[in-house]
């Protein structure tokens, strides 16, 4: 059982928000790539959807080796995506209709080409050498140079986090590529730094930000090597040493005294990878003791993650995972969050993730728009903030399997397949592997062009003769808005919309009602209860395999459901699931292979 009505109400808490991924969204200035001026296009389409808030990935000056993650001008726009001015316009736009913009806040990295970084490499006693991490190198017995640890990049786990810079002979930390070296946060004059930025963009309209991995600000001072985790390798995660690290809170809690206290209710959400401890997540998530308003944590998107055999393929695993496992993972951080004053951050998929209908559901063309309604009903009914994804509200699905390796653009996807390339030449069974692992579960598959319309070969993304930075999904023939957002159409667009109402109809059931599991031992289903306090119930039923099941709901309120939702059903037709009352120790409800139900109890 879990109960959230201690926790106060909030705007953000109520809140839809939509992930834009600006380079994919929709192209207006003609060069292939998405920009701001995109996004204030489409702000009526998103309104319609029921969105209230837009979170844009980085947007900032950029050199774009990681697609904007490597900042190198924190108060200036990409010229390819606009201006400051244009962001000014979208804040205004958008206060027109009563959403709020939310920055992507990248402060564990800078660019190389950052004027920070610039100072910090130009000499050994410049003012800002030690803005970021310098150390000198070690030497094996043999004289010959090495890095100060093992560590390896986390985007590229075949090299050094460590790289060496000849004009200082020193080598400088970077977690996740060489054009992205890390921050010093032991630093105060840093920490000042990154809380100017914050009032900046505070100053200037917007209600807060997505924090990437900013649990890794804070590193172990000793810089140990890591244990071994992958034989016969040089280099070896390091994320034990930098991820929430022993100042991690201090840093945070100053942030939150230093800035956000002292702005209206500021929306912050955290993505913190590599920690699943529930006492380090509440601690920094409590309503009252904490520092943000949520995190993401990646327990159910790593769902069917398993280690790899190469450096780099732990994303690139694919392990069976059943329904018990889903149900486990969701309901862990429902009641966990619930009952200990916390606040769950609702997503499926991200920039980061494979298209969730081809993840977690069948993205075929017979299942594919049903599975898609299965998990809108999913995440539309758990407690917590909704995200959702461009595309998720069209079931855009992951790239074609026959893509070849050369069109991914991902720098992940491209390290990843040269190691693997290189390791698995001499065997077509691994290399075939490899390739299919890519498709899976490649970062490329939700950030291909947003599908428009049906027009070929950029569906609306960008001109007909126009090349695209990345190439468009040839199902957008007929997976695109165009088609979805007609009036009457039984479309995956129009039953997200109606989702997305009934969830801000009945606030006090779906986003502050207490949360419990509901016949938690079935193989096939997944179904849970929401309660509010006046004692109205709803109850989510969802089958998330390819066969049929049964769902138990118990005697005290078979018979009382009203069903109001079903993705078997078109809209305007009354869900009436079947009965099944020769089940052995009582009635039950058949469901379909991926169907998912949401019905009221009527008393």
């Amino acid at each position: 059982m879990a109960n959230n009505r201690e926790n106060a109400k909030k705007w953000w808490k109520e809140a839809v928000v939509y992930q834009i991924y600006p380079a994919s969204f929709l192209d207006t200035n003609g060069d292939g790539r998405g920009d701001v001026n995109g996004i204030t296009a489409k702000l009526d389409y998103l309104k319609a959807l029921g969105v209230n808030v837009i979170w844009s990935s980085p947007i900032y000056s950029s050199p774009q080796a990681d697609m904007g993650y490597d900042i190198s001008d924190y108060k200036n726009i990409h010229p390819p995506y606009g201006t400051l001015e244009d962001v000014d316009r979208l804040i205004r736009e958008l206060s027109a209709r009563d959403m709020k913009l939310v920055m992507d806040l990248v402060v564990n990295h800078t660019s190389h080409e950052h004027a920070w970084f610039l100072e910090s490499r130009s000499s050994l006693d410049n003012p800002k050498r030690d803005w970021y991490i310098w150390k000198k190198p070690k030497y094996d017995v043999s004289g010959n140079r090495q890095p100060p640890n093992n560590w390896c990049q986390c985007l590229g786990e075949d090299h050094s986090a460590w790289i060496f810079d000849e004009a200082t002979q020193e080598y400088y930390f970077a977690a996740f590529t060489p054009e992205q070296p890390d921050l010093n946060w032991e630093k105060p004059e840093v920490r000042a730094a990154v809380h100017d930025i914050l009032r900046f963009w505070l100053d200037r309209g917007v209600a807060g930000f997505r924090m990437d991995v900013i649990n890794f600000i804070s590193k172990d001072q000793k810089f140990p090597d890591a244990p071994i985790d992958k034989p016969g390798f040089p280099y070896q995660p390091g994320h034990m040493f930098f991820a929430n690290g022993p100042r991690l809170h201090e840093f945070l809690r100053e942030m939150k005294c230093e800035v956000f206290d002292k702005y209206e209710d500021v929306f912050t959400v955290g993505e913190m990878p590599c920690v699943n401890d529930e006492h380090e997540i509440l601690n920094i998530v409590h309503h009252e003791r904490g520092f943000l308003n949520m995190i993401f944590h990646f327990e159910l998107v790593e769902i069917d993650m398993e280690g790899g055999d190469i450096p780099g393929s732990a994303r690139f695993s694919k392990k069976k995972w059943n329904t018990s496992d889903l149900r486990r993972r969701v309901s862990r951080w429902q009641t966990i969050m619930s009952e200990n004053g916390g606040w769950n951050a609702i997503y499926c998929e991200n920039h980061d993730q494979p298209r969730s209908v081809s993840h977690f559901a069948d993205d075929s063309d017979e299942h594919r728009v049903r599975s898609s309604k299965l998990l809108s009903i999913m995440e539309s009914t758990l407690c917590g903030t909704l995200f959702v994804y461009q595309g998720e509200e069209l079931g855009m699905r992951n790239v074609p399997a026959d893509w070849d390796p050369s069109e991914y653009k991902d720098i992940e996807s491209v390290n990843y397949w040269s190691v693997a390339s290189k390791v698995y030449a001499s065997s077509p069974t691994k290399i075939a592997h490899a390739k299919r692992m890519l498709h899976l579960k490649a970062r490329d598959n939700s950030r291909t062009p947003i599908q428009w319309t049906a027009e070929t070969p950029n569906a609306g993304f960008c001109a007909p003769d126009i090349r695209p930075w990345m190439r468009v999904n040839a199902d957008h023939v007929t997976v695109n808005a165009e088609v979805q957002t007609i009036p009457g159409t039984d479309s995956v667009y129009h039953f997200w919309q109606r989702q997305l109402t009934l969830r801000k109809e009945h606030p006090e059931v779906f986003i502050y009602g207490r949360f419990d599991l509901v016949d938690d031992r079935n193989e096939e289903i997944f179904s849970f209860v929401r309660t509010a306090e006046s004692g109205e119930r709803w109850f989510s039923v969802l089958n998330f395999t390819e066969r049929e099941g049964v769902w138990m709901p118990g005697e005290d309120v078979f018979g009382k459901i009203d069903w109001v939702v079903g993705n078997y059903y078109k809209d305007g037709e009354e869900v009436k699931p079947e009965v099944k009352p020769e089940v052995k120790g009582g009635k039950g409800v058949k469901l379909r292979p991926w169907e998912g139900l949401l019905g009221r109890v009527v008393v």
